[in-house]
């Protein structure tokens, strides 16, 4: 999938757990793993705005795109 979910980088940046992160946000721990483990297929915008505001961040901190080559692998965009 072309969005890459950076949860865990900002979890280490706070040094949080996945469990606190689940508590603060009031989701379930299984729910913030699928979401971290790139295997969600929707977030919605109160969950998003309620990750950053627990851990102080931009929406562009949590999600990127990366395009995908032919085989449907993701690759890193060229930097121009």
């Amino acid at each position: 999938m072309p969005i890459v979910v950076d949860i865990d980088v900002m979890l280490a940046r706070r040094k949080m757990s996945v469990g606190e992160l689940a508590d603060r946000v009031g989701i379930t721990p299984a729910n913030l793993a699928v979401l971290k483990n790139g295997r969600a297929k929707a977030v919605r915008f109160a969950t998003l705005a309620a990750l950053c505001e627990v851990l102080e961040c931009q929406p562009g901190d949590l999600l990127r795109w990366e395009a995908e080559d032919a085989a449907g692998e993701c690759r890193t965009p060229a930097r121009t």
